[in-house]
């Protein structure tokens, strides 16, 4: 079989992973620490006005925060969804996190399918034996085909053959 060459998988040996993340530019700690520079600034702008007299700035810079902190904490718990496919052997495991939870399905190799769901840039079904699961949410939807293709081409033998390569190509969204 020829070097087959792999745009979102890592290969490891003989086995192959992919690890579909969402795109977050700021971490579940730093939006801590932006939440608690923006307290300290608004508390200290409240203070002062409540000490000149205006005591109803305090009461709303309280409400403001409240409101702020509970956007930012639906915000962080999304932060690390994603989804983590491997082929090792003969069992394709994908394992899907959402706020937190986590979804596990394992597949046999040889009774595994995948397709889309409804049409070519929707997500990709991968099912086998009963169950099903969903997966391609975090790549851009015109490079899902090409994502499917590839999880394809690793069940129908490139897994094993020891002529596997990877290249990172930044196509996660």
């Amino acid at each position: 079989m020829s070097n087959l060459v792999f745009r979102f998988a890592t290969v490891s040996g003989q086995n192959v992973y992919w690890l579909l993340k969402r795109n977050c530019s700021v971490t579940p700690l730093q939006l801590g620490c932006l939440y608690a520079s923006i307290c300290v600034v608004s508390l200290a702008i409240g203070t002062f006005f409540w000490v000149q007299g205006a005591t109803l700035v305090l009461p709303f810079a309280w409400l403001e925060l409240a409101a702020v902190g509970v956007a930012f904490l639906l915000y962080a718990r999304h932060a690390t969804d994603g989804e983590k496919i491997s082929l090792q052997g003969a069992q394709l495991v994908v394992e899907r996190e959402n706020a937190g939870r986590l979804e596990r399905a394992e597949f046999n190799r040889e009774w595994v399918r995948i397709e889309p769901k409804t049409g070519d840039c929707s997500l990709i079904e991968v099912s086998g034996r009963g169950k099903s699961i969903e997966v391609g949410r975090f790549v851009r939807p015109e490079q899902r085909s090409a994502l499917a293709r590839e999880l394809r081409m690793a069940l129908r033998g490139g897994a094993g053959s020891g002529n596997l390569r990877s290249m990172d190509s930044g196509l996660v969204q």
